[in-house]
């Protein structure tokens, strides 16, 4: 048995749909908060259970028979991510998981400017400590995120965000299909797996020169102090952890910490990732 958690998600219910494509659904397993929300799924044949990761006797219920668990990092930051992952980890040594594979980030390291690399480098140690065999997926930085910081441009034609640095933007699909590799060929990785990015890293300059380029419209890059960034986005309701939150990555990402562009996801997936431009396209074309 395989079993996903957070297979409603984004990255997770990809993963799944993915794994489908490459094993038989009586040997996929998905522990959710909701199970009504993955009816879907069980109609197809996948053992749906529900888990809980603040009731650790329902993770234990969900992952029973897992020779692999892929535990996808919580939605979560600080010890409150940590906290729920390591009573997922604990559940699975409980269960008697043969292997467990872990979302984590590219960059993730105790002494990372972002949260979330932090909270990945905490999960890896416990990991780590379970003595059970275990890999850490460091996926590239999700492209997602810099379509949500690219929004308000879109009508504006001005990328007025925080100085930055090069990164490596990764697609969830490609990710998604990676993971499904491994896990069904059992592509096998002891501990962390090399960055699995996408084909380029990108600063936001970069990122306005492909904006004109894909619209055929003028795109500005305007540094916005991070003071003054901080302020307009708790301007716009966002509590103060989350702008926190969201001035971290640019921090990290001026310190280098995104950089690394690396080979090994083009050659789990067979082809190259899809690049950001061809990203940014289709985003816009929606």
């Amino acid at each position: 048995m395989i079993i996903v958690t957070g297979a409603t998600g984004k990255l997770g219910r990809r993963t799944v749909e993915r794994l489908l494509e490459r094993v038989p659904a009586d040997r996929v397993g998905v522990s959710v908060r909701d199970p009504r929300k993955a009816q879907d799924l069980a109609d197809r044949g996948v053992r749906v259970r529900q888990g809980n990761f603040d009731d650790p006797a329902s993770l234990v219920h969900s992952f029973e028979g897992a020779g692999q668990l892929l535990l996808v990092s919580l939605d979560r930051t600080g010890q409150e991510c940590v906290a729920g992952h390591r009573a997922a980890i604990d559940a699975a040594v409980q269960a008697r998981v043969g292997r467990i594979l872990y979302t984590s980030q590219m960059g993730a390291a105790h002494d990372a400017r972002f949260q979330s690399c932090r909270d990945h480098a905490q999960t890896e140690d416990l990991l780590r400590a379970t003595g059970l065999p275990w890999t850490a997926l460091r996926n590239g930085f999700y492209a997602s995120s810099a379509l949500r910081f690219l929004e308000p441009a879109r009508h504006t034609g001005d990328i007025a965000l925080p100085a930055d640095g090069p990164v490596a933007w990764t697609g969830h699909d490609d990710l998604a299909e990676a993971t499904a590799v491994v896990l069904a060929e059992e592509a096998c990785f002891e501990g962390p797996t090399p960055p699995l990015t996408g084909p380029a890293a990108l600063d936001f300059d970069t990122v306005a020169e492909i904006a004109s380029q894909t619209t055929g419209r003028p795109f500005t890059r305007t540094v916005v102090p991070d003071d003054a960034f901080r302020e307009q986005v708790l301007a716009h309701g966002a509590p103060a952890p989350i702008a926190d939150l969201m001035l971290s990555i640019f921090a990290a990402a001026r310190n280098g910490e995104f950089t690394a562009v690396d080979s090994t996801l083009a050659e789990l997936i067979g082809r190259e990732p899809v690049t950001f431009r061809t990203q940014l396209e289709r985003a816009w074309a929606e």
